[in-house]
């Protein structure tokens, strides 16, 4: 086996027996007749399964390298889009150069639709697509490993248990990350944090850059490690998060309860559910690259996080629920044209919103406000 096999996206040549290995899975079939037709699987799923297989066969047919799969996500990718989303904004892409590889580190608020949005966008601005790093703990069914790994995603070991095999696992990403963008030229997404930030608060996790760190020679500074890398914030926002509720369920009972138990494939769900539900406005913000001089992760942290949450986009839904949380308006601007927010020119919407919230019930719904309402409360806390 070559060196970093077992983590790696698939080659071009590994893309045909890949699909051949997925057509046949009857679990693949299900869970796209699940997400398509949610409402008629439960009892018309036995039709419905043989048509799915049936049409992915077709679409998969003479598919035989990565960028050909690329293409075919990307039509999903783009029903998903015109149906799921109000608008998609950009910004500070043109900063970039298109054909330099990046290390994007990116807010975390969807499993899957994070990095979907930002490998999107650079597609469809002749940008080179990129690898995306997923954790094991996600990949709990065959044919989902088969899926993330055609679309060039590549596994971060999340179930080592031991000190000594967690170090080993990092230093074995940090290097594979390296080898990615320095010597295959190859972009990287990666999250800020292990885990969604279902609180709202976006907030860099200094393991997630002390393991990038720990591929640097011992003689060379920090900082020009860290350039060889070329670090980008970005920071994505969505004006509905259709995983609101759930999100604030689990938080609630870790309240209240003292821990939370994931039922199994839950993490699967909560793809289908992010993938299916509609987001409303979608901003994605890119930063500049983080090319200062640092003494440490922490202050690469610090100019990490300055940047994500200083680009960071708010939506209307997040003033409306900063509002109704701590009772006055909130002194911001919104959305991608930067309008100050004015609750008496958005009644309509924000009784919209109200309605959403009623919908939870009452112990849970103080959190699922404040899932909303905490960017507001990051924002202005990073401006001051």
């Amino acid at each position: 086996m070559n060196e970093f096999d077992d983590i790696r996206p698939y080659r071009d040549d590994e893309v045909r027996p890949t699909i051949e290995r997925m057509l046949a899975d009857p679990e693949l079939a299900d869970a796209v007749t699940r997400l398509k037709f949610p409402s008629l699987y439960s009892w018309l799923g036995w039709l419905l399964k043989p048509l799915a297989r049936m049409k992915l066969t077709q679409q998969l047919a003479g598919i035989n390298d990565v960028k050909g799969f690329q293409s075919v996500v990307a039509n999903y990718m783009e029903g998903m889009v015109n149906t799921r989303v109000k608008s998609l904004s950009v910004s500070g892409l043109e900063k970039l150069d298109k054909h330099t590889p990046y290390l994007f580190i990116s807010n975390h608020r969807d499993i899957a639709m994070d990095p979907a949005f930002v490998n999107w966008v650079l597609y469809h601005n002749d940008c080179n697509t990129l690898r995306i790093a997923i954790g094991d703990n996600l990949l709990t069914k065959p044919f989902v490993s088969d899926l993330m790994r055609l679309n060039k995603s590549f596994i971060v070991n999340r179930s080592a248990k031991a000190p000594r095999e967690k170090l080993k696992a990092a230093k074995y990403l940090s290097s594979y990350i390296y080898h990615s963008i320095c010597n295959e030229h190859s972009s990287i997404w990666i999250a800020q944090r292990e885990g969604r930030a279902k609180d709202g608060c976006d907030k860099t996790n200094s393991a997630v850059l002390g393991m990038i760190a720990l591929n640097k020679p011992k003689t060379e500074t920090l900082s020009d490690y860290l350039r060889k890398l070329r670090i980008v914030p970005v920071s994505i926002s969505y004006e509905l998060d259709p995983c609101d509720a759930a999100k604030a369920r689990e938080l609630y009972l870790q309240r209240t309860e003292g821990s939370y138990q994931k039922e199994e494939h839950e993490d699967v769900k909560s793809i289908a559910l992010g993938i299916g539900g509609n987001k409303g406005n979608v901003h994605l913000a890119f930063g500049d690259v983080l090319d200062g001089d640092y003494a440490d992760t922490d202050e690469l942290m610090a100019a990490l996080d300055h940047q994500i949450l200083g680009n960071y986009v708010l939506h209307a839904t997040n003033c409306f629920a900063y509002e109704m949380l701590h009772g006055k308006v909130p002194a911001v601007k919104y959305g991608a044209d930067n309008t100050t927010y004015d609750p008496t020119k958005l009644r309509a919407e924000k009784a919209e919103f109200e309605l959403r919230m009623n919908a939870i019930p009452s112990g849970q719904r103080e959190i699922a406000l404040g899932i909303y309402a905490n960017a507001v409360v990051s924002k202005i806390a990073n401006a001051n």
